[in-house]
């Protein structure tokens, strides 16, 4: 592969639902401009992008795979580099990475399923990072798709700014063509992908002649000049036409729409062609940082000739091709056998090959030039978020900014002698991905393993005995309970042993009480009178009711809100010890607690969903279900609601399935903990017996 300049780069991201054919897409634009001579298929196992065992297993897109395409262009030759991504959402965090580097997307929609949930996840995820965006719709093949009503349903959800570039032709109900509605011209589909001029159907005309209209008024909006001749009936000629669109895609401000079938191989030469003249390069565009030696904003064009610069935005970590970190070139130039500065970490790297990557390829590269996406083999320190830079020009980019992993199981090896083993993969697996986290819980004595749903955790798994031969097993997590009480009661701690020699001796006569601070595990406070007990052993009556705090005697969860007073006691002058006064303090701790009405604190969350309009009572329903007391609902532009509720975190488990189920994958949640509330009298009986059965086994 050639080195291509930065006015002759495209990086563009393919998104879209699951199943819309994202991957079919790509395979159909490699076949096209010859990059493969034969075009691979998602059930068959064998497309470039979907390369990982996982991925041919489940015959879906697990990771952002990188397709470099070569095409000869209008003017000069390109090189476009397609960021083939997931559609599920548990993967959003893979979509994100790509966002961050692309400079337009393309949204692959199914006809025949019309607008679906991540649809208008992708839609809303360009807006959030402005960049410029086009909809290919596919399946255009299939007889029950519906071109004219997806047309309808696009402009009601997302706005005027969505403009059809084609409209179909059609003959005995089979796609076979489409209308050029910038050239007004007819093409025919013949084979290769190819399509040959043919005049417009009379069935067409109607809706030409309104999506004509509509596309000559936003040219017309682009200057006072072309406002004038609009107005005055002058035509505009085709360079006009062009030069106005590109400068509105550009601008966010119109979003082609182009048509075709994947499996037919039908209208790609034509998305390559609008890619070109339509899809800004990098030159486009500024990079954006700050300036690490001086704190200042830092903007410069994506330019060749300056010092280079670098962001890390993705890692992949294969067993056998290795580490590699993939790089979009900001600035400069980025060449084989050169030392880097990692301004994050401030440490040198040695930059060995440079590759680009066309799915599990790696291909060798001179250098790259900015703009351009990449991979550099085995740096030492350097992780996806990074920046790549000169030492004496140290620039730091922001990383990709990712979705918050909020479903998390506990997790353990499944044969402890792997303990180890395990740690070292999941290590390497959340260097790939960053929205896999890992968070000890000592409490509970577990290890939480979060991510952004179930079927990511459930990925994570089969990956880690396909790569690294280790068995994980996840079950469902422990929740931070706390025991407290509610009276006062009065006990006594005697603790005597007599066993030859010297014997144990600790007496003590304790109040124990609510203290109303729940942030606080316990207050100590002594009021001994005459000498009962030496001020001397005070502090090892204290040892004993906090070290009795760690694990209650009601089901074992650590105590909140104690208060412990010492009144009296008696000792001996051999046999007492430090010792046999904190037994005794603990046998007083553990008499009194189950006397003074131990109850049970449960974790509550604040959480606040974000729904379509049409699911807001299913929601309240559920979180009602759930336990959860339903605070307030906020509106938002969008056809959009944010329910916002406070519930125990254990009623969160397995919400985010639940969410899914219910909004058809249009639902989102956050949550936060905000405090400990008294658990209801069957909950708390509930964990208590689990806590005694846990005990038995």
């Amino acid at each position: 592969m050639k080195v291509y300049d930065t006015g002759n780069i495209r990086n563009v991201v393919l998104m879209g639902h699951g199943g819309a054919g994202k991957t079919t897409v790509a395979e159909a634009l490699a076949y096209v401009t010859g990059t493969t001579t034969k075009m691979g298929s998602v059930p068959d196992g064998n497309t470039i992008s979907d390369f990982d065992k996982e991925e041919k297993k489940r015959k879906f897109s697990i990771s952002t795979s990188l397709i470099p395409l070569e095409y000869k262009g209008e003017k000069s030759p390109l090189k476009i580099n397609i960021l083939d991504t997931p559609g599920y959402f548990d993967f959003v965090g893979e979509v994100e990475e790509a966002v961050s580097v692309a400079d337009a997307a393309i949204i692959v929609i199914n006809c025949k399923a019309g607008i679906e949930p991540g649809t208008v996840k992708a839609w809303e995820l360009c807006e959030r990072v402005n960049i410029p965006k086009m909809i290919f719709v596919t399946n255009m093949d299939d007889e029950h798709a519906s071109f004219r009503q997806l047309l309808l349903d696009l402009e009601k959800r997302f706005g005027r700014s969505v403009a059809p570039f084609q409209l179909p032709i059609r003959e005995n109900e089979k796609f076979v063509g489409y209308v050029n509605v910038i050239k007004m011209a007819g093409r025919k589909f013949v084979k290769g992908g190819k399509h040959e001029d043919c005049p417009i159907p009379q069935d067409v005309e109607k809706d030409l002649s309104i999506t004509r209209n509509a596309l000559l008024e936003a040219v017309a909006e682009t200057s006072d000049e072309y406002m004038e001749k609009f107005f005055g009936g002058e035509e505009f000629t085709i360079e006009e036409i062009q030069s106005a669109l590109r400068e509105n895609v550009r601008t966010c401000s119109m979003v082609p729409v182009l048509l075709g079938s994947g499996l037919n191989i039908q209208g790609f030469e034509t998305l390559l062609q609008v890619i070109d003249k339509y899809i800004p390069s990098p030159a486009d565009f500024e990079t954006v940082g700050v300036d690490a030696s001086s704190g200042e904003r830092f903007t410069a064009k994506y330019n060749s000739d300056a010092s280079m610069t670098a962001r890390v935005w993705k890692t992949t970590v294969d067993p056998f091709m290795g580490k590699y970190s993939l790089m979009k070139i900001c600035t400069g130039t980025l060449t084989p056998g050169t030392e880097a500065y990692n301004v994050n970490k401030e440490t040198i790297e040695k930059i060995g090959k440079v590759y680009v990557l066309r799915g599990s390829e790696a291909i060798e590269m001179p250098e790259l030039k900015a703009g351009d996406i990449g991979a550099v083999a085995k740096l030492t320190v350097t992780e996806t978020g990074d920046t790549m830079a000169v030492r004496n020009a140290p620039v730091l980019y922001h990383g990709p900014q990712l979705s918050t992993p909020y479903t998390y199981m506990a997790y353990r090896a499944q044969n402890k002698a792997d303990e180890d083993k395990l740690s070292t993969a999941l290590s390497r697996m959340m260097d790939e991905d960053k929205t896999l986290k890992v968070v000890p819980d000592p409490e509970n004595r577990q290890t939480l393993l979060y991510g952004i749903g179930d079927q990511q955790l459930d990925v994570v798994a089969s990956k880690l005995k396909e790569r690294y031969n280790v068995g994980i097993v996840m079950e469902k997590p422990r929740f931070a309970y706390r025991e407290t009480i509610r009276k006062v009661a009065k006990v006594q701690g005697k603790y005597k042993k007599q066993s030859g020699g010297h014997g144990q001796y600790g007496d003590v006569i304790m109040e124990f009480g609510p203290s109303d601070e729940i942030e606080t595990p316990y207050i100590f406070e002594e009021k001994v009178f005459g000498g009962s007990v030496p001020r001397n052993y005070f502090p090892a009556v204290e040892k004993g009711v906090q070290e009795c705090c760690k694990k209650g005697p009601l089901a074992g969860y650590p105590v909140v809100g104690l208060k412990a007073t010492l009144l009296d006691g008696s000792y001996h002058p051999v046999d007492s010890s430090e010792q046999a006064f904190k037994t005794a303090a603990s046998m007083a701790f553990k008499d009194a607690f189950m006397k003074a009405q131990p109850v049970l604190l449960e974790p509550i969350a604040s959480l606040k969903v974000t729904v379509p309009d049409a699911n807001t009572g299913d929601i309240m329903g559920d979180l009602n279900k759930r336990r959860g007391r339903v605070l307030g609902m906020n509106a938002l532009h969008n056809g959009k609601q944010v329910i916002e509720a406070e519930l125990p975190m254990s009623s969160l488990y397995g919400y985010n399935t639940d969410l899914r189920s219910m909004t058809g994958g249009a639902g989102v949640y956050e949550y936060a903990f905000v405090r400990y509330e008294q658990a209801p009298g069957d909950i708390q009986n509930q964990i208590v017996a689990e806590s005694e059965a846990n005990k038995q086994d």
